[in-house]
């Protein structure tokens, strides 16, 4: 049970998640305030209570012995890359913080940066890098190839080498594209998934089959280890190949713990906008259907 309390451990990362948890609070308590239907006020409760959670899992992937462990094993490691990247996000996304972070600001603070992101000339940059960012397959193509980029072996070297650019880069990355790619799935108050439930079931099954390749390529698909930081680690008496192909194992059946449920999820939400199964299956067909019949006219012409 030591392995529990010992080795938790102090990154400034832990100051900025604190800010934030207090700077929500702040808003979310204004809302409140103005907010009459007791339902209303409980949903937002709840969901800053998933947000809050979300913060927390995030300082446990950050400072906790799961970060300690993760240096000298690497399947550890994939525990915190699957912690850090699906479930941080998905909480976080869950939580809505948006509007309450919003509100956090004093009002004449709000108006202004409300004018400036929506009316200003010169914010015109910033509003079109949102919409670039905000887009569904910049978001899911972004979030699967930041996953495999950081887990090229000269990009994982170099952030298991060097702390900032493991706390700040590749998990920074990971929640940013991570939360993008959430954003797509789950409503967030006030936004909502740009695209329909089929596009959002495609999306979650190619993000799960690129992680699927990975875990492949790092056990199946080799035989040697990858990563030259975990070879003669002091007192491991683990092999460093095994040990990949374990952090593998992990990667692909943790897989199916995020990607399931969501996928359950999504087509139960798309079948009852559809009225049944059966409409969902012809909607699938013919917009096959009528994609093959374009191509053939282009093709044709």
């Amino acid at each position: 049970m030591s392995i529990l309390w010992r080795h938790w451990s102090f990154d400034p990362i832990i100051v900025v998640l604190a800010a934030t948890a207090i700077w929500h609070e702040v808003g979310l308590r204004r809302l409140l305030e103005r907010t009459a239907d007791p339902s209303r006020r409980h949903r937002r409760r709840v969901r800053s209570l998933v947000f809050y959670g979300g913060l927390a899992l995030t300082a446990v992937a950050i400072v906790s012995p799961l970060d300690y462990w993760s240096s000298s094993y690497f399947y550890v490691h994939m525990i915190d890359h699957v912690v850090a990247a699906f479930f941080v996000p998905m909480l976080i996304v869950g939580g809505a913080p948006w509007t309450p972070l919003l509100f956090g600001l004093p009002v004449g603070a709000r108006r202004k940066v409300g004018r400036f992101f929506f009316l200003s000339r010169r914010a015109a940059v910033w509003r079109g890098i949102g919409r670039v960012i905000r887009d569904p397959w910049v978001a899911v193509i972004g979030f699967s190839g930041i996953m495999v980029l950081w887990h090229i072996p000269v990009m994982f070297d170099l952030a298991e080498n060097n702390n900032l650019v493991h706390v700040w880069l590749m998990h920074g990355s990971f929640l940013v594209f991570g939360t993008l790619f959430w954003l797509q799935i789950i409503p967030s108050s006030p936004t909502r998934p740009a695209r329909g439930g089929i596009w959002q079931i495609g999306a979650i099954i190619f993000v799960n089959l690129v992680m699927t390749i990975l875990a492949m390529s790092m056990s199946i698909l080799t035989t040697t280890s990858w990563y030259s930081v975990y070879a003669h680690v002091p007192g491991v008496s683990l092999a460093p190949f095994p040990d990949q192909q374990i952090g593998a194992a992990i990667l692909w059946v943790c897989g199916d713990f995020w990607a399931l449920p969501t996928l359950s999820v999504v087509i139960r939400r798309t079948v009852e906008r559809e009225g049944s199964f059966s409409n969902l299956v012809d909607r699938v067909m013919s917009r096959r259907s009528a994609n093959w019949i374009t191509r053939g006219v282009t093709t044709e012409g």
